[in-house]
């Protein structure tokens, strides 16, 4: 991984901590950066979940979708598990965005083929008044899960830990569950909006603190996945989103035991305010697939990394259109940074969300093997 005191290092000198083996795949990481790559890295947002076979076996014989989240050896088991069918670049953690709200007295639970739902509901000032940032040690089988998942990769490619945003975060807590209009979270955020920024502040400091844990634990880069930001009006998104990630991203850690850690954000329906998100504090930036990865990369990519941004759809297509979209993306993003010696605009390739339960798992590779074999072929030619 990437030193503090060197602006090109080579990958002897990306050490991870004496605990963990080195990292023999730092594309991700040097993406992140803006360092040119040999291709462009691929990971899927919930790569390890239900399109996989093996996946819906081990969730089985856990019992639950939190049985298999809170036991060690079955969250590192599903993590690695897309990484055994597939040449991605990247694993990420295997949790919930919702383990912080969980962790505060909420009562998270999933029934089989439901999403998930809380048991009490903040929709008051009594509720709001009793909420505070949570004790860590109520989140240790995350940590757990990230260290362990760390030590089994062995170096193999770097491990992506995450949260959902105090924006999103506080939709559920509010709605006690996913919404299609978001009724009861809009009415507190209108009617009191005291209400509604006294608990994102606490939200956001809830999620630096679980985040800094995470990293503590192990993880080589954090996201933060603000998932509903894009269905707040635009006033809004300055006022209730955006500016409560920001208080995350200060509070993260830059770097760990020497070793730069890359901070992701990504907000679903985030395009209208790209030129607002592009002063964010952050190294990387995930796009949906409503956003032209051209364009974004002219009005922010001398600032930040993209990530992003195909059609999880596409993949239920045939494998020749799933190659063919792949590499759309791959040229709407344009020529790659290839100079070593120093910084410049660089993709991330992932969906604009995450990958549909639904998904054929072979069209996956289709994909990953498309997007390896093509962003090889553009440094090629631009070299």
């Amino acid at each position: 991984m990437l030193k503090m005191t060197s602006s090109n290092p080579t990958l002897s000198e990306r050490q991870a901590p004496n605990m963990y083996a080195p990292l023999q795949n730092d594309t991700f990481i040097r993406a992140c950066m803006r360092q040119a790559t040999t291709h462009t890295p691929v990971w899927l947002m919930r790569q390890a979940g239900r399109y996989l076979p093996e996946y819906r076996d081990t969730r089985a014989k856990a019992g639950s979708f939190m049985g298999l989240a809170t036991n060690t050896d079955y969250a590192t088991e599903v993590t690695l598990q897309p990484l055994e069918r597939y040449k991605l670049d990247a694993a990420i953690l295997f949790s919930d965005i919702l383990t912080i709200p969980d962790a505060m007295g909420l009562g998270l639970s999933f029934a089989l083929g439901e999403g998930p739902k809380f048991a009490h509901k903040v929709r008051d000032e009594a509720a709001v008044s009793k909420l505070a940032v949570p004790d860590m040690a109520k989140l240790r089988y995350v940590f757990d899960a990230v260290s362990s998942i760390r030590k089994a990769l062995h170096g193999r490619v770097p491990l992506i830990g995450f949260s959902g945003s105090p924006w999103t975060l506080a939709c559920y807590m509010v709605e006690g569950a996913g919404s299609d209009d978001y009724r009861l979270v809009k009415t507190m955020m209108y009617q009191r909006p005291d209400l509604m920024h006294k608990m994102l502040a606490i939200n956001a400091d809830s999620v630096a603190a679980y985040l800094n844990a995470q990293i503590d634990a192990g993880a080589q880069a954090v996201m933060i996945f603000d998932s509903w930001g894009g269905v707040l009006a635009d006033a809004a998104f300055h006022e209730f989103s955006l500016v409560y990630t920001a208080r995350v991203l200060a509070q993260l850690k830059r770097s760990h035991d020497g070793v730069v850690i890359p901070r992701l954000v990504f907000t679903k329906g985030g395009g209208l305010w790209l030129e607002a998100m592009g002063q964010l504090d952050c190294e990387v930036l995930g796009l949906d697939w409503t956003v032209n990865l051209g364009k974004a990369r002219a009005q922010v990519g001398h600032k930040m990394a993209l990530q992003g941004n195909l059609d999880p759809n596409v993949l239920f297509a045939n494998p020749a259109q799933v190659e063919a979209e792949a590499v759309k993306v791959l040229d709407s993003f344009g020529k790659p940074h290839t100079d070593a010696q120093t910084t410049g605009p660089t993709h991330i390739f992932n969906l604009g969300h995450g990958i549909s339960q639904f998904t054929p798992p072979e069209n996956v590779a289709v994909l990953v093997d498309a997007v390896h074999a093509h962003s090889r072929k553009m440094r090629a030619a631009a070299a």
